[in-house]
């Protein structure tokens, strides 16, 4: 008898992610079920990615899953995602994903795993478990942006984000996230008489506001907001610093603040933001190639309690994150499956960070899918904290699939704690 998870067919087709632009999905079909899987896009992209599309873009992209995929792919065991994934690597052929893209690899590499699990039975965190222990992600949320994901006057920095630290479920937790990015925008009505309630591409409020003076107000509505819950909420930050770097003046360029910071003025910069606003998380402080910065930062912040997180430097490639590791270059990592295409080269950076004592943070793109499937990547693969927005269909799709597993699931998870990491001196 033929084993139900053997793949029949595969298909893909253009859809939008939620900034209208072209991506690709596919669907897997094995004698048991399907899969089937869409990939987001970011807009600050790491140098070091996979390429998302082959140079044809996305019509290329699908006609490539027929032409040269499928064939390949037909007969494979979807269950064994090393194969599947193998599969992959081999009909392309090159380093970076360029003949099929990056996100054609993960849409089949997802939905293969899917259709797999479907077909044995298995919700698919179980189906892709590495461990038997499984935690319960926390959210972190963007609450204010700028940077690529605001207009013009918005703060140079990317995300103004938000972490509660405890919660009784997921939804008590994302509610809480929700509860600041909602008092922040009255505050934000009530200090700028401009303010329209304009938001940038992840809902993140995008006011026309200085860096610091927005961190206050975050800060503010955390704090405030965490009185009424009960728990504690921090506040973190994504610099995106390499959008910010300018390689000919060797110097970090706020062009709303008007202020050029070079390397050494633009670590203590971030340290200062650290101290003074108490932050339990810095993303992408320091431009993608500064390994030495990062490392001397990440000594310093970590007395501070705070997680300092590289996702342009290592872009969820384990040979990236092992140079990392070796200098210590961060305390945790941005995992984005379409950074590096498959699911096994996803397993092996968060694999590399789990082992380093480092955090993997399961994160979203800035272009996002309604796609629920990084709630159960995040939660099969350790990662304890999630990134993933706050407002929009596409973010909340997440933590509602992560709700339903809670409720569905107790006895198979733990909750998260974090305070090894965020402990303050």
């Amino acid at each position: 008898m033929a084993s139900a998870t053997l793949i029949q067919r595969v298909r893909a087709r253009k859809v939008f992610n939620s900034r209208g632009e072209e991506t690709i999905e596919v669907t897997v079909e094995t004698l048991g079920g399907q899969g089937r899987a869409a990939a987001p896009a970011g807009k600050s992209r790491g140098a070091h990615e996979v390429q998302p599309f082959p140079k044809g873009g996305v019509s290329q992209a699908v006609e490539r899953v027929r032409s040269l995929l499928e064939p390949k792919l037909l007969g494979a065991d979807a269950s064994n995602q090393a194969e599947v994934d193998r599969i992959l690597h081999e009909v392309d052929g090159t380093e970076n994903f360029a003949e099929i893209g990056g996100n054609t690899a993960y849409a089949v590499s997802m939905a293969s795993a899917e259709a797999a699990a479907v077909s044995l039975g298995r919700p698919l965190f179980l189906h892709l478990a590495k461990r038997e222990t499984l935690q319960v992600p926390l959210p972190l949320g963007n609450v204010l942006g700028g940077g690529k994901h605001a207009g013009k006057g918005a703060p140079d920095i990317q995300e103004f984000l938000v972490l509660p630290e405890k919660a009784e479920s997921i939804l008590e937790a994302y509610e809480a996230t929700i509860k600041v990015h909602r008092l922040l925008g009255r505050m934000l009505e009530e200090k700028l008489p401009d303010f329209t309630g304009g938001r940038g591409d992840e809902g993140a409020w995008a006011p026309r506001i200085g860096s610091e003076e927005a961190l206050a107000l975050v800060a503010e509505a955390s704090e405030r907001v965490s009185d009424e819950v009960g728990f504690r909420i921090r506040v973190g930050l994504d610099v995106a610093a390499s959008s910010l770097w300018n390689a000919e003046r060797k110097a970090y360029v706020y062009a709303s603040e008007g202020k050029v910071r070079d390397e050494g003025s633009q670590l203590e910069f971030i340290l200062e933001l650290i101290r003074k606003f108490r932050l339990a998380y810095v993303e992408d402080p320091l431009h993608e190639e500064d390994f030495e910065g990062f490392s001397e930062l990440t000594s310093k912040a970590s007395r501070l309690g705070c997680l300092i997180c590289g996702d342009d430097l290592f872009t969820t490639s384990w040979r990236r994150l092992e140079a990392g590791v070796k200098v210590k270059a961060a305390t945790a990592v941005i995992i984005k499956p379409n950074q590096v295409g498959t699911l096994t080269d996803t397993w092996r950076a968060v694999e590399t960070a789990l082992k380093a004592g480092m955090v993997p943070v399961a994160s979203h793109r800035s272009g996002e899918t309604c796609d629920g499937k990084l709630a159960h990547l995040a939660l099969a693969y350790g990662c304890p904290i999630i990134k993933t927005g706050v407002l929009g269909g596409e973010r909340a799709s997440k933590y509602n699939e992560l709700a339903w597993i809670q409720e569905a699931y107790p006895e198979r998870l733990n909750p998260t704690n974090l305070n090894r990491y965020l402990t303050f001196s």
